[in-house]
């Protein structure tokens, strides 16, 4: 799947402007100006992912407004988030008399069912520069009631601790991996934003219980699946110790995680995640001289000797061949895009 891409190749200034700004309308309908048109110079990144809409964006300076006459003319019943990932950052909405400011880390939602007005600039005077990542969906996809997420609106959300940096790693990591999505792909990250979105909104509104079953089994094992990721290099990370991360039974979490993952065990996960990581770190150049056993341990797996049976049982190839350039088998696709 490629993403649709407007850039600045070849525009600047006014022209270049105008292009950004048609092409971040396209699902964001609202006023766009801009102290810097002289000498604009921005890209954006766009992608649908069923009913859902990626974008990642750079500008120098914007200010984007959405009246209530806007409204009045027409509604896509939208709900717009934004992570701010460099620059700054101020929310206001007029009916509520609530301004916020944004710095990167930071979530702020809007809906365009209410109006609101956003400004962005570059902390560096000299030079300005914005970046953030964000995601368009349809109200109705959220399953907690737009009364209660009214409350939430213009609100700098927090993106550095529990459901909120597991949303922020996830949005950075589907923004690098755009450009490799097939179609099933993305359908099924757009189900996992939403669901990891729902979690976090629920958890500011203290409702996590008011949440579907169904949702939160999917936002706790991609939680786990993180987990997993980011504790690689734990020699007992094991699924009692997983389990108890997150404070389920072991039970409750082999029967969740073995029915999602189409009766893949979280044993079994682990072991292919840290076969995975070695795989690509013997062939990280910064990693060349470090010794196989100890790119092993690296991953979790101390014993040089089991390291290797079960790497050549996976990819045909021995630890030492696949350093030096031989011919493994490809690495599964989601075992390839991981972490």
């Amino acid at each position: 799947m490629t993403p649709e891409t407007a850039a600045n190749d070849g525009l600047d200034g006014v022209d270049c402007f105008e292009y950004w700004r048609e092409a971040m309308g396209r699902t964001r309908v609202a006023e766009m100006t801009s102290d810097h048109v002289a000498t604009f110079k921005a890209n954006v990144r766009q992608a649908r992912l069923g009913p859902t809409v990626v974008l990642g964006t750079a500008f120098p300076s914007i200010r984007v407004r959405r009246t209530g006459r806007m409204i009045r003319q027409s509604d896509e019943e939208l709900y717009h988030l934004t992570m701010l990932t460099a620059g700054r950052g101020a929310v206001a909405l007029p009916d509520s008399g609530r301004a916020q400011t944004l710095v990167p880390g930071q979530f702020h939602l809007v809906s365009s069912s209410q109006p609101y007005e956003s400004r962005f600039s570059g902390a560096a005077a000299a030079h300005p520069r914005t970046e953030g990542i964000g995601i368009d969906l349809p109200v109705s996809l959220l399953p907690v009631p737009p009364r209660r997420i009214r409350h939430l609106l213009g609100r700098a959300l927090p993106g550095q601790q529990g459901t909120g940096a597991i949303l922020a790693s996830f949005l950075l990591g589907l923004d690098r991996q755009l450009p490799t999505l097939r179609p099933i792909e993305a359908t099924r990250l757009s189900t996992v934003a939403v669901d990891l979105l729902s979690a976090c909104l629920a958890r500011e509104l203290d409702a996590e219980d008011t949440l579907p079953e169904e949702t939160r089994h999917r936002a706790m094992l991609h939680d786990v699946r993180a987990f997993v990721r980011h504790h690689l290099h734990d020699p007992d990370l094991t699924p009692s110790k997983i389990a108890e991360a997150h404070h389920v039974s072991l039970s409750y979490l082999h029967r969740l995680f073995t029915r999602d993952s189409q009766g893949v065990t979280l044993a079994a996960y682990i072991r292919r995640q840290r076969l995975a990581k070695a795989y690509r770190d013997l062939t990280d150049p910064a990693l060349r001289t470090l010794p196989i056993h100890a790119v092993a341990a690296r991953c979790g797996i101390n014993q040089a000797s089991a390291f290797t049976r079960a790497f050549k049982a996976a990819y045909g190839i021995s630890p030492s061949d696949h350093r030096h350039g031989g011919a493994a088998k490809s690495l599964p696709r989601t075992e390839a895009q991981a972490g």
